[in-house]
C-alpha cells in the first residue's frame, strides 16, 4: 500500500502520514455513517417515515442497496451457505455418499477411487464431486484424494455439472 504514495519506504511513510493528517480535517461524512438501511434510504429521517407503513423493508447494515436488493444478496448467500462439519463427522458422511452413490448407479467403489475413467465411473464421480463441494463445502482437493483423481479433474466435473443444472 505504501507504494502508492511512494516506490522509496521512507519517503513513502512520510506522504502517508501526511495524508491521514490531511484526512482528520475533512470530519464525518453523512453518506458514510450508519447501517445499510440508514445509507440506503438517505438518513434517518427516511427510516423513521417507514415506521406504521404497511410491509417490511428487507436491510441488513453490511449491504448498501434497496429492500430488493438486499432479499436477493440474501436469498443468494443463503443458496450458498455451507454446513459446518467436525473432521470426524466429514468423514463419515463422505464414505457414506460414496457408497450410496456407487450403489445407487451400480459402480464399484474401487473402480471410483482408483481413477476409473469409463463414462459411467466419471459420471458417478462428478455426481458426489458437485454434491461433496456444493451442498457440504467440502474442498476440491480433499475429494480428490477420496476420489482418486487430481485436483483439476474434481474441479472440471463440478463445473461441468454446474453447466448442465
Amino acid at each position: 500500500m505504501l507504494r502508492q504514495f511512494n516506490l522509496r519506504e521512507k519517503e513513502a511513510i512520510r506522504a502517508y502520514r501526511r495524508f491521514m493528517e490531511e484526512g482528520k480535517d475533512r470530519g464525518r461524512r453523512p453518506e458514510l455513517v450508519g447501517g445499510g438501511l440508514i445509507r440506503s434510504l438517505g438518513g434517518w429521517s427516511e427510516v423513521l417515515s417507514l415506521r406504521g407503513q404497511v410491509g417490511k423493508v428487507e436491510y441488513d447494515a453490511r449491504i448498501l442497496g434497496g429492500g430488493d436488493f438486499v432479499s436477493d444478496i440474501l436469498r443468494e448467500a443463503d443458496q450458498r451457505v455451507k454446513r459446518y462439519l467436525p473432521a470426524r463427522e466429514k468423514g463419515a458422511l463422505k464414505g457414506q455418499i460414496i457408497r450410496e452413490m456407487c450403489e445407487k448407479e451400480d459402480v464399484g467403489e474401487g473402480e471410483l477411487r482408483l481413477g476409473g475413467k469409463a463414462r459411467k465411473v466419471s459420471r458417478v464421480r462428478s455426481k458426489i464431486a458437485w454434491r461433496l463441494s456444493r451442498e457440504y463445502g467440502i474442498p476440491l482437493a480433499e475429494i480428490a484424494r477420496d476420489l482418486g483423481v487430481c485436483t483439476s479433474a474434481i474441479a472440471k466435473a463440478v463445473r461441468g455439472m454446474e453447466e448442465k443444472s
